[in-house]
Order: structure tokens, then sequence, then C-alpha cells
């Protein structure tokens, strides 16, 4: 009985996981009357709770599981194939515009109101910018972090006056103007995070400086309801977490305001790297 109860309490996340997107799934559905709604998050959250599953079984493979599950469909399915701008130009244009779909949904879901209860993990799991930057030869960082943050805040606001500039002139054909800022804004992310990795032999160099996603993700997976956690009592200060991860976050400080906190992408490599379990 009670082996029963610790294989069921192991994948009590993947569970809760798979629960929260298909109540966003169910309630989309039935508010917008559209089933891509039910699709959308059902297989998005399905993929993430199998991907955590494994990760429970000890599969080394799992994080890359997810990332190419939800990466690729959201890149290669929705943006490609259904022409729709999943970059953050995407969603300025379809809020000015005042349509609450598509884009503004996935930011809303997964950047926005996300990151309460999972934080960064959009960032370890389903960035498909990221699903390509991690398979580069740098996963851990060679060289302390710089001090360049600053520079996504400018990323995060050329978006803006971009989308903003082609409303205010009236521009025509907006929807395949966006599809192909689409294109280019993918090819230029990644000829950027891949430069970056290089010149600063560091996998994760373009989610540190450059992302604009991440102004909408650190405010609020600073409150966020899954966080790793340190057992002060196991830890021996070994400082083995903190130089596996690719995000430089001090995970033996349990505290919210711990160092590059709202960095942690939740991929779970200072806990496999951790000699007493402490994580």
């Amino acid at each position: 009985m009670k082996e029963g109860a610790r294989k069921i309490k192991k994948f009590i996340i993947p569970i809760l996981m798979w629960l929260i997107f298909e109540g966003v799934a169910v309630t989309l559905w039935l508010t917008k009357d559209n089933a891509f709604y039910l699709f959308n998050f059902s297989y998005i959250g399905t993929s993430l709770a199998v991907a955590l599953a494994l990760y429970q079984l000890h599969y080394r493979h799992a994080r890359r599981v997810a990332q190419f599950l939800v990466g690729t469909y959201i890149l290669v399915y929705l943006g490609l194939i259904c022409n729709e701008n999943m970059q953050i130009e995407g969603f300025w244009y379809y809020l000015f515009t005042g349509v609450f779909e598509a884009a503004t949904i996935h930011y809303a879901v997964a950047k926005i109101l996300g990151p309460l209860v999972f934080g960064r993990g959009w960032c370890g799991y389903a960035c498909w910018t990221a699903m390509i930057l991690d398979l580069l030869p740098y996963k851990i960082p060679r060289y302390p972090r710089k001090k360049w943050g600053w520079i996504r805040y400018l990323t995060f606001a050329l978006s803006l006056v971009f989308v903003g500039a082609l409303f205010l002139a009236h521009v025509g054909n907006m929807e395949k103007i966006m599809f192909w800022a689409f294109i280019i804004g993918n090819v230029a992310y990644y000829a950027a995070g891949i430069a970056l990795a290089f010149a600063l032999k560091d996998n994760r160099a373009f989610c540190k400086y450059l992302c604009p996603i991440t102004v909408f993700l650190k405010p609020m997976s600073y409150f966020s309801l899954l966080r790793i956690q340190c057992d002060q009592s196991k830890c021996v200060s070994c400082g083995k977490c903190k130089r596996v991860c690719p995000m430089n976050v001090d995970m033996t400080d349990n505290s919210r305001r711990r160092k590059n906190g709202t960095e942690c992408i939740l991929c779970f490599e200072c806990a496999k790297a951790c000699p007493k379990d402490a994580l």
C-alpha cells in the first residue's frame, strides 16, 4: 500500500500540470466555441505532463521530449502552416486589433499568467528557440554571467515600436507582414542565439541577454508556485548545482530573492547533479 502511494505521489506534478492545461483547454473551448483550443492546450498539456513523468522515471532526455513536441508544434504547425505569428510581434498585433485569440491567448496562458504557477518553465520545456540552442555544445556556462540583461528591454521595446508604427502608418496587408515578421524574426533569433552561444560559450546567452519574452516572464515567475527548493539539512555546499545551472541560479538559497532567482527554467540539472539529493 505504501509503495503504491509513493508511486502515485511521484506523478502528482505531471498530473497537476495536465489538469491545469486541460482546464484551460475546456474553458476556452466552451467560451470561444472553438474546438481548436481544446486540441491545442490538451496537446501542450499532455506533452508537458509526459515529459515530467519521464523525468520521474529518470529518463535523461525527458525535457528534450517536451521541447520538441511543443516547440515544433508551435513553430511548424501554428507558425508556418497556420500562418500565426507566435513571436512577441504577433502578441502586439492581436492586442492592438482587440482580438483575444491566437498569440494573445498563448501569451496570457504561457508567459503572463502561467509563470505564477510554473515560473520560467516555458523557457525550459516549450520554447522553440531554446529547443535548438540547447543542442549546442555549451550546456554549462564557461564564464560568469555578464551584466547585459538590459538589452532584453531594448528588444522588447523595439518589437512594440515596430508593430505600433505599422498601425500608426495604416499599413495594409498586415496579416502577410506579420507572417513574414515571424519568419524573419525566427531566423534572426536563431542566428543571434547561435552566435552568442559560441562567442560566450553559453547555450543560454540569448535567453539571458536578448530574449524580449523574459520581460513578461521574470516578474511573474518571482511568485511561482513551482520552485526548486534546497533541503539545507542535506546540502554539503559542494557547489555542483551552481556550476551546472545553465541560468546561473543559486539554488542553495530558498528565498525568492536568491541570485538570478527569476531565471530558473526548471530544467532540474541542479537536482540531477546534487550528490545528496538535497534539491
